[in-house]
């Protein structure tokens, strides 16, 4: 689902929120898509962020699909993260959003509660969508309130990013089922040994702490609240402001002298949390060798992880809901589709395209091996679907976490801080 640890599950969205009554009035219009040519042609709106790589792959088989269906035309919308859900709120409030679209997990319940998105279940039950062979259970992770209302397009998980070089200097060994007490003694000899802090900024990832309280039988989000005290964050926080204190954690404002590469690839830290399949940036950008490490436990084992996605949606007012499904069938089963996407999106979730992309590469190969590790290991679980307003309460708490590194917030008026945005997010 980026330039820093997660461009796209980062950025502080600047839309203001439309009403739910109007939005949903609008999706009930059917305003959305183009309509047919009168010659039995239609054209279907695609929209996706991201950057320039993953724009020329999205065309490739867009190619490819209006080969396959030379009656139905793809007109492409694409732009950065933030200029998209920009974008997106608006043709969402005037009832014109594109057919089909890119979406994440903090969006679903936001839309759906709105009327924007279809439920992909209809377009199953017509034989217009297949909903099988998806990978390791992620199919879920476009499911909200027994609907499908996303069809994911790639798998990722959180993941440990280590410099190899660094851990092997200083003696200390990443293994499966270390518990946070070990990660932190190791990052502590690297820190002693190298001269080095051992972290970028663990504290202030949302995805991190979701899985910090996965471990303890809690999670970030239940399916309307947060699951998760003032008082627990409170903790989470204040103990990541002492590592940056005690130089354990890297100094934040060095961190942001050196966006956009990371302070791991930039040598400012020796591990850094991140979802696995971006890992892929760190070697174009350092000059290290780079590897993914286990996630650390509390228990020694259940490290809470699950699968993410990119996925794609649909519009529920669409004109051509047919041709839609049909579209979103091709993009995640289609053979050459994977072939042509690779893990940019994340490593490919059905069978069909996971088993035609064979990486060549040592990032991507090694991306597809943790997680299959992950998986053979047992410890997925499913992911909490997100309540509506998750994606501006993610936006919040990297930005108040950033205030609590650099010493403007204490722990306590953050986590107060943050649990008030939240409550002002799920109203909105």
């Amino acid at each position: 689902m980026g330039t820093s640890r997660n461009v796209e599950r980062r950025t502080i969205l600047k839309a203001a929120g439309a009403s739910a009554a109007a939005l949903g009035l609008a999706a009930t219009t059917g305003c959305g898509g183009e309509s047919g040519s009168g010659d039995g042609n239609v054209t279907l709106r695609y929209a996706w962020w991201g950057g320039e790589p993953r724009t020329i792959a999205i065309k490739k088989t867009i190619a490819l699909f209006e080969k396959k269906y030379p009656k139905i035309k793809i007109k492409p919308e694409f732009t950065d993260y933030e200029a998209f859900w920009e974008k997106f709120q608006t043709q969402a409030s005037g009832g014109n959003p594109p057919d089909v679209f890119q979406n994440a997990i903090g969006f679903l319940r936001k839309y759906d509660k709105r009327g924007v998105l279809m439920d992909l279940k209809t377009q199953a039950d017509s034989g217009n969508l297949s909903l099988e062979n998806f990978r390791n259970g992620v199919l879920t992770a476009g499911q909200a309130d027994g609907k499908q209302l996303g069809v994911p397009v790639g798998a990722n998980t959180m993941a440990l990013v280590i410099d190899l070089k660094a851990f092997k200097r200083a003696g200390v060994e990443a293994r499966f089922g270390w518990t946070w007490d070990e990660y932190f003694d190791a990052l502590q000899t690297i820190q002693d040994k190298l001269k080095i802090a051992g972290d970028t900024g663990y504290f202030n990832i949302m995805y991190l702490y979701d899985l910090y309280l996965r471990q303890n039988g809690k999670a970030f989000f239940t399916d309307s609240d947060l699951g998760f005290t003032e008082d627990d964050l409170t903790q989470w926080w204040a103990d990541g402001y002492k590592r940056v204190k005690s130089g354990l954690v890297a100094d934040p404002k060095k961190i942001e002298q050196v966006k956009p590469k990371s302070g791991l690839s930039a040598g400012l830290a020796a591990s850094e949390f991140t979802w696995d399949n971006f890992s892929i940036r760190y070697e174009g950008e350092g000059e290290s060798d780079y590897g993914l490490a286990p996630i650390p436990t509390t228990d020694g084992k259940d490290t809470g992880q699950y699968l993410g996605s990119l996925m794609l949606s649909a519009f529920a007012g669409t004109k051509h809901p047919k041709e839609t499904a049909q579209f979103i069938d091709f993009m995640v089963h289609d053979p050459e589709v994977g072939k042509i996407m690779g893990y940019d999106r994340g490593i490919l979730a059905t069978t069909e395209q996971y088993a035609a992309f064979k990486p060549t590469d040592a990032s991507n190969k090694g991306v597809a091996a943790y997680e299959t590790d992950v998986a053979d290991a047992g410890v997925l679980g499913k992911i909490t679907p997100h309540p509506s307003g998750a994606d501006v309460i993610e936006a919040a708490f990297l930005r108040i976490g950033g205030e609590v590194a650099q010493g403007k917030s204490k722990p306590a008026d953050a986590a107060k801080a943050l649990f008030g945005e939240a409550k002002a997010a799920f109203a909105g």
